[in-house]
């Protein structure tokens, strides 16, 4: 495969060109705060299912529903929000939609059963589904072409840090508030984000959508699309498929203790962040080469712990070169869709957020069943040979995106 290097008008190949067009990193910023309290929100239940299903009279197992109906709701959402995108200003959008998510804090903190709970956390599904769909297409229309890279980075450096902190914290609060009082404590976090993005964001008026696109699905017509959603929901299949399993993994395998453990996933964490902030460089250096060479280490890592997975210094640094790329790679995604769709950016994030909930639900629940069955060397080499098919999915996209230029 020949390398390719990022080209930043590709982006905005279909937008009229603007030089001189400002940088808005006070809105960039503020969008990834609301990121941050975002993933803090959707994963916040992790931390908290015994004393939350206690006190709701519900098994954890009931309780731990609360995140698949964020996830089914992030993916409806996703398939709707392009229409109403072409439509309304984004910015409206985005401060509606943080709103929301300051309204399902209030809402499952406050709930005296469990239908309100899940109320409350399908209303958090469709602030996921809504936000990321409109990620790659405001980050377009806040910084010039090429910049867009670093935007998306710093985007996903909210998220990054959010998976690090996010159970510890809601833990940790919990048993000085309570339950309820963790998830009260996002409220605030969601106001600031509202009030920061309404007076950096600028005017963020709609875009007409390309001519013949009524629906997400439509998308899937080329060639290049098809194959580069296959390429994204093989990587998270792969990834969840492993990632899911870590923390039995890492008790019953390396033996590690609790403290331990916190300093491992730790240490992941703060690698993916080190990752979102360096990806953007190996992306203008080969684009499509460093989509494709993710997912290869990320299947070396998962057959070097089958075979290294009893040493605890080898596992922790086998898992931070995992976080180190796979944190890194949605960046990576997420503008290929800017650039591959720069007109259809809302149904093409929508699509791939449907892609990466359904491929994560789907890699984890495959894990899991060979995790009880075969342990885990049946599903880390599954994981492997997952993200060894993504890689070669992403050279046919690669393929696919040159012919599509000729």
């Amino acid at each position: 495969m020949t390398a390719q290097t990022f080209d930043a008008g590709a982006v905005h190949a279909s937008a009229p060109a603007d030089p001189a067009q400002p940088a808005h990193w006070g809105g960039v910023f503020a969008m990834t705060l609301c990121v941050f309290a975002l993933i803090a929100s959707e994963f916040m239940p992790v931390s908290l299912l015994t004393p939350l299903a206690r006190d709701l009279r519900v098994t954890e197992g009931l309780a731990g529903q609360g995140i698949a109906i964020s996830g089914v709701f992030a993916v409806l959402t996703s398939l709707c929000i392009a229409t109403l995108a072409a439509r309304v200003d984004r910015k409206r959008l985005l401060l509606a939609l943080t709103a929301m998510m300051g309204l399902s804090g209030v809402i499952v903190a406050v709930a005296p059963n469990y239908l309100t709970y899940m109320a409350g956390r399908a209303l958090i599904g469709i602030v996921v589904g809504g936000f990321w769909s409109m990620s790659a297409a405001t980050a377009m229309q806040l910084v010039p072409a090429s910049q867009v890279p670093r935007a998306l980075a710093i985007f996903n450096g909210g998220n990054a840090l959010a998976t690090v902190v996010a159970a510890p914290l809601g833990s940790y609060l919990a048993s000085f508030v309570g339950w309820r009082g963790a998830f009260f404590a996002l409220v605030p976090v969601a106001a600031a984000a509202f009030a920061w993005q309404w007076f950096s964001l600028p005017a963020l008026p709609a875009r007409p959508r390309a001519k013949g696109t009524r629906n997400v699905f439509q998308l899937l017509q080329r060639r290049q699309v098809r194959l580069g959603m296959l390429a994204v929901g093989m990587f998270f299949m792969g990834q969840f498929a492993l990632f899911t399993y870590l923390r039995p993994f890492l008790e019953t395998v390396t033996g590690v203790e609790a403290a331990t453990l916190s300093l491992v996933l730790l240490a992941i964490g703060a690698a993916g962040f080190v990752g979102t902030m360096l990806i953007g460089r190996f992306l203008k250096l080969g684009f499509y080469g460093a989509l494709t060479v993710i997912p290869v280490l990320m299947a070396a890592i998962a057959v070097a712990l089958i075979a290294m997975g009893g040493s605890l210094s080898a596992t922790t640094v086998l898992l931070g070169l995992w976080g180190l790329v796979a944190t890194a790679a949605p960046v990576g995604w997420w503008l290929w869709v800017a650039r591959t769709l720069p007109q259809d950016a809302e149904a093409g994030g929508g699509l791939m957020v449907a892609v990466v909930q359904l491929a994560i639900a789907a890699g984890s629940t495959a894990g899991g069943l060979l995790f009880d069955r075969s342990g885990y060397r049946g599903t880390f080499a599954f994981s492997a040979g997952l993200l060894l098919v993504g890689a070669f999915l992403v050279v046919l996209t690669s393929r696919a995106a040159q012919a599509e230029s000729t």
